[in-house]
């Protein structure tokens, strides 16, 4: 018997195509958003139950770092999530789908993605 497969494979050494880290990226930032939709949505319940409480929870939103950084997380992984939705999309259309052009729109969708992050801390921090 010819046993040439390797015994301990190192998973640190194997290195992922672009198009697959858009993927895993993809199905990383949908379960953040739905994750994120959910709280907001419970947020948004206690917020609009009385005055009090939206002022309670505005103030905290304008003065509490921490939950500013969390509503700029949820923005980050809904915003690259849309822009990989449309890399899909274009996809579909039977455009870009050998691995040159599946390189090319996967960096396009991540490049655009991370202006939407810088664009939404801006708008959150500014």
């Amino acid at each position: 018997m010819n046993n040439t497969r390797p015994v301990n494979l190192d998973l640190g050494t194997v290195k992922f195509p672009i198009t697959a880290i858009a993927s895993i990226l993809h199905r990383v930032c949908a379960v953040i958003s739905w994750v994120g939709l959910g709280v907001l949505l419970l947020c948004l319940e206690y917020a609009l139950q009385s005055e009090a409480r939206f002022n309670t929870m505005s103030g905290a939103i304008a003065s509490n770092v921490f939950y500013q950084f969390l509503i700029w997380g949820f923005l980050t992984a809904f915003g690259y999530y849309c822009m990989a939705t449309v890399k899909h999309i274009i996809q579909d259309f039977g455009f870009f789908e050998d691995f040159e052009g599946g390189k090319m729109i996967s960096w396009t969708a991540i490049t655009l993605g991370i202006l939407l992050s810088l664009l939404t801390g801006a708008f959150i921090w500014a």
